[in-house]
């Protein structure tokens, strides 16, 4: 039996040191110097001690698994917090609690109000009268608003008599296992009878139950099982874009290694048989050799040890760097929210580069670019306009926007509902009947239900649109108090109004409306509320005037991005009504084609209505959203939105956020509901953008910026998508999307969004982040490259699934995270990830070169050493020359490095894209460094040589012809001139790089008077025979004479190449930094190149957020009985 524990960790104890060892040995430089350090320990091929390679290996290794094993560590204690997380469970014939990871299929749970759940489960009963529960599924489904959920009305009656439930026995008949959230099939075998159970009776694992004391139910899957975890993908092992190419580099590496170790052995072996023999009495053949080609066979195992460091293994201490890199995230105040006390966190150290190179995001909605809160911002009332202050209003009325509206005087008040116009108040308690008719319209048409909580008034509902409309006619006076199957009753400036609930005309996506028909004494009105166009086409005795004024009002409201309803009624005719009822009874009962029919009785009466006006909500985005979507976008950062939202709310929120715009030549919505009617619409859009970009520009529009020009979105809905995603169709899709500014993917589950992300990666060379704060996000989080979560309103899950994790994504199976603030996403980006991939390229180009100009001295020695793998540096010195002498001003490069600022970085986000072409470091340039490095070592080989082959002595007349005075001069040399060439590549100068460049060079001095000393040569005269040769370097005038002649020209061609790269032919990164500091610093008010224009929008944003068809279980005759299932 599946046990209901969870996983999101990659190790265990026994696991950890065999797995991570085969991951770290599948970098293949790790895995060749393990082979090396096999080799070295062969006295007969041995050119340097094993020591110098076995240190440095043993290092990087520990290092990761430390790494690793802390970041691992993490993930377990996560898993533990959720897994003994407590649940109440039927044992022993009483309710007890145990730990979540104890619960198993068939279990009877109780859940209390604002519990999670921890299981899926079939609902069984309720504490409430109505057998209604309300959960939330945000950490599914990203959709905040409350869900109803019902059990069956024979299970329903035993309500919270938990003594009923210890002889309860009951089978259940389950589907197996799946990921499909929203549908579920079963039956229920109780008391002799059969009960198809279906999705409405289902809560699943991760669901919160909401304003409803407690419910009982059964389990159904645990853990793994759980369509929650189904829809989680398992742990990925993440590399980076430069990972992979160094992979392929270390190889290009080896083959230059063994060309060189070829050469050399032939050159040895020809030596050997034309010279060598001669010197045998001298240089005795050892007795495993008998001829030159034996000679030359091993030679070549001799110059693959010598030559080993081409393939620098310090390399990987990358990921020392990366942890640098990772705490200037962590540590930037600039990515903290001070209000939820939340730092930027970076969960996982090892993809910092990357955040340089992303050129595909793709986002969560709600509680990510939203902050799904619903607010009553502004209305149109008969042509007149309340709420905040717009332009066209100035000259037709003026108001006080300034002050906001005090409600004190209403009993029913909300303490945070904020207006800003008190006409419209004062309007409303005058009397006017327009303004009351609006209120009672909002009060009257909803599927919202009312309960007291602690005295006070709290309403449940489905959709935050209608609750924030219910919401703002209670604050003006207009309450909504009480509902029954057949009765509303609201509480009207004090006085009680009752009306009778006659029908409700429910609303769906083709619809784009809900109406209400109430009796209010003797008369019969409907009320509607919808989408404008749907509504303007129903109107009729409405004023021209009225019509126009109310338009440019929802011109307006949509410009800003806000959510548009248009309010109508109607007086019935009680004759018309009851001919009208009569067919509606007709239609519903129909058993073919029900909800046609309904759809048709309903437009019957829906005709000839009354326009009262409209409203604006804001469903509030992140701050910042659209000034870093415009950013991000500059920056050639393709934006995709994935959201389990409807297609409405998601356009909306597009148009809001700036994805979308009145700008763009056509959006696309394909709503496609087979795989033919899908593929129809993706070949006609493609036609169609292919006619666009042919048609030709006129005078004005060939002025327009590229940006302007031929801009295309695409909208899609989770059920297209499923056949959008299709082996035959998923490329064909990927390429109308591709030619798409903007994406927008509404009403998917978890596994499409990771299909979505998987598609674009696998078939893009481009790398990919995720963006969420949900644990409907976590699929898509590991699928993509790089994984990003916001800590916020929907949980921790997301969370400990990402990489990197901040403030507005709240959950985290992420690389980093960070809290409530999309806007931080633009930072995390443009600054630090352009930083890290700058600065990782310039710690490539620089390692390459240094080890190139390090080894290949070995190499040209050979050529007077008869190419006998003779080692020119003391193997001390080899040892310690990435360690000690090279590496603090590397490492000090590639954490504090910045070519320009942040806030330059910012403002000019076009700096970003030579990130995503690869443009720093690539064959090229690792070609260039080689080259660089080949040049270098030659200098420095044969200017000291030469110099001193030429004659010279010390002070005590001895000759300086000798191995350890050459190669203590090269190797001081090759010190200074690496050193001095970092000191070229440093744009950021501080205190810290200044000490580490000036404390490495003199490390080499400090070194060589101890380990040169006659105090080591004692201990042991093999291994430390360089034997006070410092004394006679470091006090000849000649030998630093050759030094500062080699360093001099060596480093020249570096010099002239920065002058031409910044004075001649500057990059826009170097344009942009000779700007910085030309100019300053510039204030943060101005960091973006241009403000996020809003422009006038014919757009008209609307959404009913609730489940079609809820207003009939919300308002049934008897809702015990109307969910009784018919036995089957």
């Amino acid at each position: 039996m599946q046990r209901n524990d969870i996983t999101t960790s990659k190790y265990t104890i026994l696991t950890f040191l065999p797995i991570n060892l085969f991951e770290q040995f599948r970098r293949v430089a790790n895995a060749y110097f393990l082979f090396l350090l096999i080799l070295q320990c062969i006295p007969q091929i041995n050119a340097l001690n094993p020591i110098s390679t076995a240190v440095p290996l043993v290092i990087v290794l520990g290092i990761t698994a430390a790494k690793d094993g802390v970041d691992d560590y993490k993930r377990h204690q996560s898993d533990r917090k959720i897994n003994n997380r407590e649940a109440t469970v039927l044992q022993n014939g009483s309710f007890q609690p145990i730990k979540w990871k104890d619960v198993k299929v068939g279990d009877i749970v109780r859940i209390e109000n604002n519990q999670h759940v921890p299981a899926d489960i079939l609902l069984l009963s309720t504490s409430e009268a109505s057998m209604f529960c309300f959960i939330e599924t945000a950490d599914l489904d990203g959709e905040t608003n409350l869900k109803i959920r019902q059990p069956l009305a024979v299970t329903g009656k035993i309500g919270v008599n938990e003594g009923s439930y210890v002889n309860f026995t009951a089978t259940l008949q389950s589907e197996l296992p799946n990921n499909r959230l929203n549908k579920y099939q079963g039956t229920l075998e109780y008391n002799g009878e059969t009960y198809a159970i279906d999705n409405d009776k289902i809560l699943l694992r991760g669901c919160v139950l909401r304003n409803t004391k407690q419910i009982y139910g059964t389990v159904v899957f645990t853990g793994k099982d759980t369509k929650l975890m189904q829809n989680s993908g398992s742990p990925r092992f993440k590399r980076t874009r430069l990972d992979r190419v160094m992979n392929s580099l270390v190889l290009l590496i080896f083959v230059i290694l063994c060309c060189f170790s070829l050469i050399g052995a032939i050159l040895g072996g020809l030596w050997e048989g034309s010279t060598g023999q001669y010197f045998r009495r001298y240089l005795p053949w050892e007795t495993y050799t008998h001829d030159p080609a034996s000679i030359g066979a091993l030679l070549f195992l001799s110059y693959i040890i010598l030559l080993n460091t081409l393939v620098p293994i310090s390399l990987y201490v990358r990921q020392i760097i990366r942890l640098g890199q990772s705490w200037t995230i962590d540590w930037d105040i600039k990515m903290y929210h001070e209000k939820t006390d939340t730092p930027a966190k970076a969960r996982t150290t090892t993809l910092n580069e990357e955040l340089g190179q992303i050129e595909y995001i793709f986002s969560d909605k709600t509680g990510t670019l939203t902050q799904n809160v619903m607010t009553f911002n502004r209305c149109s009332i008969l042509g007149t306009v309340y709420g905040q202050l717009i332009a066209i209003e100035l000259s037709e009325r003026s108001f006080s926007t300034n002050k906001k509206v005090d409600f004190s005087a209403n009993r029913f008040c909300t303490p945070k509902f904020e207006f800003f116009d008190q006409n419209l108040l004062q309007d409303c308690h005058d009397g006017i009947k327009d303004v009351q008719e609006f209120f009672r319209l909002l009060a009257l048409c909803h599927t919202v239900m009312a309960e007291e909580s602690e005295g006070e008034l709290v309403y449940k509902s489905q959709s935050p649109d209608e609750a924030a409309l219910v919401e703002a006619a209670r604050n003006f006076g207009f309450v909504f108090t009480k509902r029954s199957s057949s009765m509303v009753i609201l509480e009207c400036l004090g006085q009680e109004e009752q009306y009778e609930l006659l029908c409700t005309l429910d609303f769906n996506n083709v619809r784009k409306r809900m109406s209400v028909i109430v009796r209010h004494g003797n008369e019969i009105v409907l009320y509607c509320k919808g989408a404008d166009t749907v509504i303007y086409e129903r109107l009729e005795g409405s004023s021209p005037d009225v019509q126009s004024k109310t338009t440019d009002h929802l011109n307006s409201f949509a410009g800003e991005g806000l959510r548009t309803l248009c309010l109508a009624k109607k007086i019935i005719d009680p004759k018309f009504y009851t001919e009208w009822k009569v067919r509606h009874h007709a239609a519903n009962t129909a058993t073919i084609d029900r909800d046609e029919k309904l759809d048709a009785v309903y437009e019957e009466i829906e005709q000839n209505l009354t326009l009262i006006g409209a409203t604006a909500i804001e469903d509030k985005l992140q701050d910042g959203v659209p000034e870093t979507i415009a950013n991000l976008t500059q920056a050639n950062i393709k934006i995709w939105v994935l959201t389990g939202d409807k297609q409405e709310t998601a356009i909306n929120i597009g148009y809001s956020c700036r994805l979308l715009t009145e700008s763009m030549d056509e959006v696309f919505i394909i709503n496609g509901n087979n795989l033919d009617s899908v593929r129809s619409s993706i070949e006609n859009f493609q036609q169609r953008i292919t006619d666009i970009k042919g048609q030709p520009r006129n005078e004005n529009n060939a002025q327009t910026s590229q940006e302007d020009r031929d801009v295309f979105g695409l909208v899609i809905n989770g059920d297209s998508l499923a056949y959008a995603l299709a082996d035959d169709l998923k490329l064909t899709f990927l390429n109308l999307a591709s030619q798409c500014n903007a994406i927008i993917c509404c009403r998917v589950t978890p596994l499409q969004k990771a299909l979505v992300v998987k598609l674009v990666k696998d078939n893009k060379n481009a790398v990919t982040l995720a963006i969420g704060d949900g644990a409907n996000d976590v699929s898509m989080i590991k699928e993509a490259h790089i994984g990003v979560g916001i800590s916020g309103q929907e949980g921790m899950q997301a969370v400990m699934s990402t990489i990197f994790f901040h403030i507005k994504f709240k959950t985290l199976h992420f690389d980093l995270f960070f809290n409530d603030n999309f806007k931080f996403l633009e930072r995390l980006l443009l600054v630090h990830g352009r930083w890290d991939y700058m600065r990782m390229c310039k710690f490539l180009n620089y390692f390459f070169y240094k080890n190139f100009a390090f080894t290949l001295c070995h190499f040209w020695f050979g050529i007077f050493s008869g190419f006998s793998a003779q080692a020119i540096y003391d193997s001390w010195f080899v040892t310690l020359y990435n360690v000690v002498f090279t590496s603090l001003p590397v490492i000090g490069l590639a954490i504090l490095e910045q070519d320009v600022n942040d806030k330059y970085s910012i403002r000019h986000p076009q700096m970003y894209v030579p990130g995503q072409q690869n443009v720093l470091f690539n064959e090229k340039i690792f070609m260039a460094s080689l080259f660089q490095g080949v040049c270098a070592s030659l200098a420095l080989f044969f200017i000291p040589y030469l110099a001193l082959y030429m004659g010279g002595v010390d002070y005590n007349g001895i000759t300086l012809d000798n191995l350890q005075f050459l190669g203590t001069v090269i190797a001081f040399t090759l010190v200074i001139v690496v050193n001095l060439q970092i000191a070229l590549y440093t744009k950021h100068w501080n205190v810290i790089m200044h000490v580490f460049i000036w404390v490495s060079m003199l490390s080499f001095v400090v070194y060589a008077f101890i380990f040169y000393s006659y105090a080591f040569f004692s201990l042991s005269a093999s291994q430390f025979n360089y034997v006070r040769i410092h004394f006679q370097v470091f006090s000849n005038p000649y030998a630093w004479f050759v030094t500062a002649v080699a360093t001099v020209f060596i480093l020249t061609p570096s010099v002239l190449q920065e002058y031409y790269n910044t004075t001649i032919r500057p990059s826009l990164t170097e344009r942009i930094r000779w700007q910085q500091i030309n100019h300053g610093d510039i204030d943060d008010g101005s960091l973006h190149s241009a403000t996020v224009k809003r422009r006038r929008s014919t757009h008209s944003g609307f959404a009913f957020s609730q489940e079609p068809g809820i207003s009939s279980v919300i308002c049934a005759d008897n809702p015990n009985t109307r969910s009784t299932p018919v036995p089957v």
